[in-house]
């Protein structure tokens, strides 16, 4: 076999040239578009956070709290309506047909500790019929297990028996997944402990496998978009269907025989 000639192997450097030019432009060019998506939506961080003070003003015959952080925001999501709090209380409205006021009290970028310092004093001063908690994935980024069941411990120590708690999400990349196998072994743990219910969020996002980062994820790469956010409210629907069947059914039929 014959060696290039000086023409040729002159044509294959340029093309790999040009390809690796392209690729670098492509990549600057995603990163680019990437930390524009992420730009624009912390400019939603306020919006979100104001609407759901405004939602909490309005009554309801039931009051449904969630502690958590953007994703109970709903950041990411086409409305602050659209994350898994507002399905869920859409939800609560439907099975039950009673008005039902939400208190969000959660906060974007909210790590557990950070819950127990700025969620919990107002979460003190509620009566809540229903209660969610997702909260934590903020910790895998600066993981600290001590601190992480530390703080774990105490979010459940401030809820009733009727609060439903979520693991944290799959986040698909391996290295995160050891630190969030560990986060839910003690979410797991510390909720037995109180006899409090753990949806499965890990399991059901897990489902959705790596496509998910096409299908249900915000163009931010991070945050759930509306289908996303469909499927984490899907994780604690079959609890709070039991929950709402069980606890306010009866409510309804004592009220009945006591007219």
């Amino acid at each position: 076999m014959t060696s290039p000639t000086p023409r040729i192997r002159s044509a294959i450097a340029t093309g790999v040239a040009v390809a690796a030019t392209g690729i670098v432009l492509a990549t600057t060019r995603f990163r680019r578009d990437l930390e524009q998506q992420k730009v624009i939506l912390n400019e939603t961080l306020p919006v979100h956070s104001a609407w759901w003070r405004d939602n909490a003003k309005r009554p309801g015959e039931l009051l449904y709290v969630a502690i958590g952080d953007s994703a109970a925001q709903g950041i990411g999501a086409s409305s602050p309506n659209k994350s898994y709090v507002g399905v869920l209380a859409d939800h609560v409205r439907l099975a039950t047909g009673r008005t039902v006021r939400v208190v969000n009290l959660s906060v974007s970028g909210a790590t557990v500790a950070l819950a127990v310092r700025d969620q919990l004093p107002r979460f003190d001063n509620l009566k809540p019929d229903l209660i969610t908690v997702a909260i934590g994935a903020n910790d895998i980024a600066q993981w600290n297990p001590a601190a992480f069941e530390t703080g774990i411990r105490s979010v459940f120590d401030a809820l009733p028996p009727h609060a439903l708690v979520a693991d944290l999400p799959c986040f698909h990349l391996p290295h995160n997944e050891i630190k969030v196998a560990v986060a839910n072994e003690i979410i797991r743990r510390i909720a037995a402990e109180h006899k409090l219910t753990v949806v499965p969020l890990h399991a059901t996002t897990k489902r959705a496998g790596l496509r998910s980062i096409l299908t249900h994820v915000a163009k931010d790469l991070f945050h759930p978009n509306d289908r996303g956010y469909r499927s984490w409210a899907e994780a604690f629907l079959p609890s709070m269907s039991a929950d709402i069947a069980q606890r306010f059914s009866a409510v309804s039929h004592t009220s009945t025989e006591a007219d």
